[in-house]
């Protein structure tokens, strides 16, 4: 779905300007974007397998929840709306622990330049898998696997090519903060 959202300087500043999603990613304008990891007190987590119709990394394991923050949209409020939209869970801005803002860059084509700042939380994931309803244009499968698996997985060059491509720093930020919780 094509959105108006706020374009940002390479430093990550708010410019004033705003552009359709479809702009932003035709002309490679940094923009922002929420990713929300849910794992549970057990050191298990929550990931999605892609879309097989996303134009971006179709059925490629991903984070919980990611989406862009439409313009003028608060980054906590996006955050909500995303993970109720994406997996009709309801949290509260409380449960939200932001964890930081990761710079990302990725040419997908010349007509496809995915350039976010991805604003990162976590939250405890305290219902059960069954009890989600995926939003089923964006999301193939939902599923919880221990962190340290998701470990081992982004470690493994092999199979590194089954998950979105975030980085190996990112990943680990996500693990490393999430076990120091447990």
């Amino acid at each position: 779905m094509d959105e108006l959202i706020d374009i940002l300087d390479m430093d990550g500043n708010l410019t004033g300007e705003t552009v359709m999603k479809s702009v932003a990613h035709r002309k490679g304008l940094f923009h922002q974007t929420i990713h929300v990891w849910f794992y549970t007190k057990n050191g298990d987590i929550l990931i999605q397998q892609r879309g097989k119709n996303k134009t971006i990394h179709p059925l490629l394991w991903d984070v919980s929840v990611a989406g862009h923050i439409g313009a003028g949209e608060a980054i906590e409020i996006s955050a909500l709306r995303e993970v109720e939209e994406e997996i009709g869970l309801i949290i509260s801005q409380n449960e939200l622990q932001k964890i930081g803002i990761f710079k990302s860059f990725q040419k997908h084509s010349d007509t496809l330049i995915d350039y976010e700042f991805h604003h990162t939380f976590i939250v405890e994931f305290k219902v059960p898998l069954k009890d989600l309803t995926k939003k089923d244009s964006e999301i193939k499968r939902l599923d919880i696997i221990p962190i340290n698996l998701l470990k081992k997985i982004i470690q493994n060059q092999k199979t590194t090519n089954k998950f979105a491509p975030h980085g190996s720093a990112y990943y680990n930020t996500i693990t490393e903060t999430i076990l120091s919780k447990l």
